[in-house]
């Protein structure tokens, strides 16, 4: 079995971030709140993977920060099982001024919830109603 370390972490050079990809990675209101959260904790602070509360199942968060990741948005590094992220601020700020303070500013406050649910929601007794049905 490959080691989760197996492939090295890509993550592009300050010279080569591009300001379109860089924004196509922001673009995504999930994406934009890991980054809020990332600007909160600051440089002081390198949040795992698993401390995020994010309405998308685990497959999904991992796609959004391998995006982050590529576009040069943050920084992860592997320490034991837990994937760390980091905010890549200095160098977002030497090639595009302004820009994250600007994101973060704009971020929403809260989540958007989940596009789907992996258990139907029960009814007052308590028994899964499907959508469309009538309880029987």
């Amino acid at each position: 079995m490959a080691s989760r370390t197996a492939n090295e972490l890509v993550h592009p050079e300050r010279d080569h971030l591009d300001f379109t990809t860089v924004l196509a990675a922001l673009s995504d209101p999930v994406r934009l709140a890991i980054v809020a959260r990332l600007a909160e904790v600051g440089r002081s602070g390198e949040p795992a993977c698993v401390s995020f509360a994010l309405p998308v199942s685990k497959s999904t968060q991992s796609a959004h920060f391998k995006v982050l990741r590529e576009a040069g948005v943050i920084r992860q590094r592997d320490e034991g099982t837990r994937r760390l992220n980091r905010l890549r601020r200095d160098d977002l700020d030497a090639r595009f001024p302004g820009l994250l303070d600007l994101v973060v500013a704009q971020a929403p406050e809260s989540l958007p919830e989940p596009t789907h649910r992996s258990v139907a929601p029960a009814d007052a007794a308590g028994t899964a109603t499907v959508p469309g049905q009538t309880p029987s």
